[in-house]
């Protein structure tokens, strides 16, 4: 197979970030200056392109429970510029699913007996930190957990 035939094989099973692309390039075996003209065909084609794998990667993973703060360190990671995240965060609100503490409390809600909220200062302060482990904010972390305590 030719690079840019390695390129979109990757490319047609999930999105990939253009650093992440010349990176499995690369560990298959292509030249560095081939890998970056097979991702350039590929960009120039619609293929890859670093916005759209910023907001799939985003929804991705807010849909199975990370919060804004993880989704960002994970973007970040791979060499998306500042707008591209934006955008990522833009894409997850216009779909209406950036509601932050509304997922914080459905986590909750799925994980933890929320009934005994009330009761147990440990329970609460464990869903507190298994919210902060998830990427939510100490704010929509406490916040979740004071309003399920109230319900």
């Amino acid at each position: 197979m030719t690079p840019a035939q390695r390129a979109l094989s990757l490319l047609v099973r999930r999105e990939h970030s253009r650093p992440e692309l010349l990176r499995k390039l690369a560990a298959r075996g292509v030249e560095p200056d081939v890998a970056i003209e097979a991702v350039d065909r590929m960009t120039e084609a619609g293929w890859q392109d670093d916005g759209r794998f910023a907001a799939s990667l985003a929804r991705s993973r807010a849909s199975t429970g990370y919060g804004p703060l993880r989704i960002e360190a994970e973007l970040s990671t791979h060499r998306l510029t500042t707008a591209q995240i934006t955008a990522a965060f833009d894409a997850l609100a216009g779909d209406g699913e950036a509601d932050w503490p509304q997922r914080a409390r459905d986590l909750l809600e799925r994980r933890y007996d929320v009934a005994a909220f009330p009761g147990d200062p440990a329970l609460r302060r464990k869903a507190v930190d298994f919210l902060l482990r998830r990427g939510f904010d100490a704010e929509t972390a406490y916040g979740a957990v004071r309003a399920l305590r109230t319900d």
